[in-house]
């Protein structure tokens, strides 16, 4: 019996934290908000020391995490002014390369750095800077593979804020909101960089692509500055368009669709539900709610409803198919002015709230209640979006990145 027992543990998978899906993107591995991490602790430490530091520039751009190794993007000005693209091993701490290229911030708002989450998909790294250099690197090394300037290039105009679209991968091609002249958002051919299509007049905005396969239509929804459109991702025909003018152009928080229903939310002129057909398709006002103002924080959405953070009323739940709030006023952000909490779901249904002064917060959310497990101190904080990865949050800010387990010694 005991060999027996043995020779099964030989062959039998054993799960660990290598087994786990990395965080590769903005918003995790698919782009959901969602850490498929089943055994995370109920109770983490108040301020659990981290793995590793490292120094690091400016910006305000999240962390991605594939093949055990950490991506991000920073601004360097001494002793010349330019981005980095920093791979970083995320056992160790240890710099793998480092590729940076000469920008021009100038008269940039909040010009501390680049503004995008690195996107790592089959051995290629892909990158937009503030002021519109994008890039495709080699994972591995840093080589680049291609690049484009889209200010020279396509005549792009970038917002006060700079450029903040992270790269989307669709099959073979890349999608970016890049602000061009006779195209705000753009496909390219992810291998070889040449322009696959491009649409769009609108001005630029901060938010990101979502694709969504709706009945028969493959969407493309790219809410700009100006307008929430939905695009054929095959060809880059619109579709359709539904006005949604933003107040100093902060279209930031990515749009969400959820059963049937495609949220916006932005901070000045508050949240826009859309209904759209069996295939995505004639969009109808479902409910406008102009008190229900967002920032930079993408919602949270289950079962129905979606949990927002709210300039003024803190995390707030949300009916999406009336518009109905079912609470509001849970405390979970602290500036007055701008409050931020990046928010994602645990494998076993928790939510994970990191807040502007690096809090990381345990909660259940539900329509009935929100019940907070706990917080923890992970470090001074940051609009930046963390990664998740390896049974650790990676997190920066405009001095340095560090790696804290969550998970223990497991």
């Amino acid at each position: 019996m005991l060999r027996f027992c043995l020779a099964l543990l030989a062959i039998w998978p054993v799960a660990s934290v290598a087994d786990e899906p990395e965080w590769p993107q903005w918003h995790g591995p698919k782009r959901d908000q969602v850490w498929p991490v089943p055994n995370l602790p109920s109770l983490l430490p108040k301020a659990p020391p981290p793995r590793w530091t490292k120094p690091l520039g400016g910006g305000f751009g999240g962390v991605a995490v594939s093949g055990g190794r950490v991506f991000v993007m920073d601004r360097q000005t001494l002793p010349k002014e330019v981005e980095r693209i920093v791979c970083i091993e995320i056992d160790t701490g240890a710099t793998r390369w480092v590729r940076e290229y000469p920008v021009a911030y100038k008269g940039l708002d909040y010009g501390n750095g680049p503004r995008c989450t690195p996107t790592i998909h089959d051995g290629k790294v892909y990158t937009l800077g503030a002021v519109g250099h994008l890039y495709c690197l080699d994972a591995a090394t840093g080589k680049v593979v291609w690049s484009h300037d889209c200010v020279k290039e396509f005549a792009a105009k970038y917002p006060m804020w700079g450029l903040a679209c992270s790269p989307l991968v669709d099959g073979e091609r890349i999608l970016v909101q890049v602000g061009a002249k006779d195209g705000c958002l753009m496909a390219f051919d992810r291998k070889s960089g040449a322009v696959v299509w491009k649409c769009l007049q609108d001005r630029a905005g901060y938010a990101s692509p979502i694709r969504l396969d709706i009945g028969k239509t493959k969407l493309v929804v790219m809410w700009t500055a100006e307008c929430v459109n939905g695009i054929d991702a095959e060809n880059g025909k619109v579709l359709w368009n539904m006005p949604f003018t933003v107040t100093y152009d902060v279209a930031i928080s990515d749009p969400v669709w959820h059963g049937g229903i495609l949220m916006c939310g932005q901070y000045w002129e508050g949240s826009l539900a859309l209904k759209l057909d069996e295939n995505g398709l004639n969009p109808q006002k479902a409910w406008e709610a102009r008190k229900l103002r967002l920032l930079m924080s993408t919602p949270l959405v289950r079962d129905g409803h979606a949990y927002c953070l709210d300039r003024d009323n803190g995390l707030v739940c949300v009916e999406l198919k009336t518009g109905k709030i079912k609470w509001d006023g849970f405390k979970v952000a602290y500036d007055k002015r701008n409050p931020h909490a990046s928010l994602i779901w645990t494998g076993d249904g928790r939510a994970l709230i990191l807040n502007e002064k690096g809090e990381l917060i345990q909660a259940k959310l539900s329509p009935e209640k929100y019940e907070e497990l706990g917080r923890s101190k992970i470090f001074d904080g940051s609009w930046a979006h963390p990664a998740f990865a390896h049974g650790c949050i990676v997190v920066r800010d405009d001095r340095q990145i560090l790696c804290v387990d969550l998970k223990g010694n497991e």
